[in-house]
């Protein structure tokens, strides 16, 4: 039956543990080669960023050995799988400084990579070379908040979880929940489009963005922090911006749409024994809970298994059955009663139905938070057992499990499946609500062959049934060669076209996303 649950510690924030950085991304991706019309960066160049720039905001090291580098932070992914050569990260505190270093990248000929939180999984966010990174952590200013409309502008560096405590006390919360909340800001999760946990409910950042300042290539500011909710003045110029992954430009500001904070969370988490019965669930829970329905996210035995080994080894398991499956479901409405009511009749109807055979229900904030560890810690937890290979895909509902067990399947048939083998911790997770998997797997330290070799599986595998190879995390250089293959010539001519006309001379963040250009 429905059980309270049990406290447990709560991060925001994941902490990286392998042994060994990655090798350097180049040396992986040997197709991609440095533009010989990128300068090298110069003692002038780094004389000219101290002018614009306390010398505590300008890190600079010649260091080579990365064990030892102050750059390596910011080189280096958090999956350690992606990693740059840059020596220099410039750390403006407003959008003015950011024009000057990018007006004069944009004449010296110097690339620049963006970035934010660096939790970023496709290393968007890193250099591949030896690219400049701007980096918005310093920009981090809640510029303004309508209590009415419910609007807010902020700088780009501000942290998604900041936002939201700011915003709790005024009634309202952030469109947008993502395990990184503790660390990703505001300017990536809109670069990239950060999908997150509640998606099913409030959308995409496509339509809670209402106005961006970004500064273009050459320096120019584009002033577009509109906060109007309608506005057909020709094109929703914005629009390009959002899933660009800083390739058109440097988002420095956002106006944000923000929801009303609800007034009643309920959160339950079921025990099933398959995807089908998981399916089941989210039909009747969008059939019986419908406008209040705020999450729906599953998980395999082997990923609570892994979280219970390696994150939570002092916890009891919310729930004692062990099953194949298990599901987490949110419900967000004004009124507790309405709600509980509601949620009572659907928790019923799924033991009555046999759909579900076990579950519990968080009673208080404390466990609410207890109950999403068993789900937000999963990525944290493959990070810590090794070198961990991360896929972030997406398709029709009925097909999210099939891949996984495609996978296991496919290297089972070779040998190359288990514990002390190739491919270990092979799990699955994700947003039904969304039709987004994640799936993730534990290799040996680094090999770039066997993460080559996972990467076609999965990616055929989700073009082969008309998926896409990324949901949320975005092309970065990671993906950027299978996009011939995700997209009809026009869509890439008319990429390119973009990129071209915005960025000339290729500056912004090169060698990622759109084929075929720098």
């Amino acid at each position: 039956m429905f059980r309270y649950g049990r406290r447990l510690l709560h991060t925001s924030r994941s902490i990286q543990a392998q042994k060994s950085l990655t090798p350097l991304t180049s040396e992986k991706i040997t197709n991609i080669k440095r533009s010989d019309k990128f300068k090298q960066l110069e003692q002038s160049d780094i004389d000219y960023f101290r002018t614009v720039l306390t010398s505590n905001n300008v890190v600079h090291d010649e260091e080579l050995n990365p064990e030892q580098s102050t750059m390596t932070p910011y080189n280096t992914d958090f999956f350690n799988l992606h990693r740059g050569a840059s020596k220099l990260c410039l750390f403006p505190t407003e959008t003015s400084q950011v024009s000057k270093i990018l007006k004069y990248c944009n004449e010296q000929k110097l690339a620049v990579v963006p970035q934010g939180g660096n939790t970023g999984v496709s290393g968007g966010q890193n250099p591949v070379f030896d690219e400049i990174i701007v980096n918005t952590s310093k920009m981090n200013k809640i510029r303004s908040f309508n209590d009415i409309s419910g609007i807010a502008v902020v700088d780009a560096g501000v942290v998604l979880e900041s936002l939201d405590n700011y915003l709790a006390p005024l009634g309202y919360t952030v469109p947008l929940d993502l395990g990184a909340k503790g660390s990703c800001q505001l300017g990536g999760n809109v670069s990239t489009n950060a999908g997150g946990l509640r998606l099913m409910k409030f959308g995409s950042l496509h339509g809670s963005v209402l106005g961006l300042e970004v500064v273009l290539p050459d320096g120019t500011i584009m002033d577009n922090l509109s906060t109007l909710r309608k506005d057909n003045t020709g094109y929703d110029l914005k629009q390009l911006f959002i899933g660009a992954e800083g390739t058109l430009g440097l988002v420095t500001g956002i106006s944000i749409m923000t929801p009303r904070k609800p007034k009643s969370v309920n959160i339950a988490m079921l025990a099933l024994d398959s995807f089908e019965k998981v399916q089941e669930a989210f039909v009747m829970a969008k059939e019986d809970l419908s406008e209040i329905l705020s999450g729906f996210e599953f998980w395999d035995r082997e990923s609570m298994e892994l979280v219970k080994r390696v994150m939570l080894q002092d916890k009891e398991y919310p729930i004692e059955a062990k099953s194949k499956f298990y599901a987490l479901l949110e419900t967000q409405g004004s009124r507790q009663e309405h709600d509980q009511e509601k949620i009572d009749a659907y928790l019923t109807r799924l033991m009555e139905t046999e759909v579900a055979h076990d579950g519990v229900m968080a009673q208080d904030e404390k466990q609410t938070t207890a109950l999403w560890q068993w789900r937000e810690r999963i990525p944290e937890a493959i990070v810590k057992s090794g070198t961990a290979m991360t896929y972030d895909v997406a398709m029709d509902v009925q097909l999210l499990y099939k891949m996984v067990g495609d996978v296991k399947d496919h290297y089972r048939e070779r040998g190359l499946l288990g514990d002390d083998n190739v491919y270990k911790n092979v799990i699955g997770f994700g947003h039904i609500g969304d039709g987004n998997l994640h799936i993730m797997a534990n290799i040996p330290d680094h090999d770039y062959k066997v993460q080559k070799d996972m990467d076609g599986f999965v990616y055929d595998w989700a073009i082969k049934h008309n998926g896409s190879i990324t949901a949320e995390h975005g092309i970065g250089v990671a993906k950027v060669n299978y996009m011939t293959r995700c997209k009809t010539d026009v869509q890439i001519r008319l990429m390119q076209s973009i990129k071209n006309s915005i960025d000339p001379n290729g500056i912004m963040n090169p060698y990622k996303v759109v084929p075929g250009v720098l």
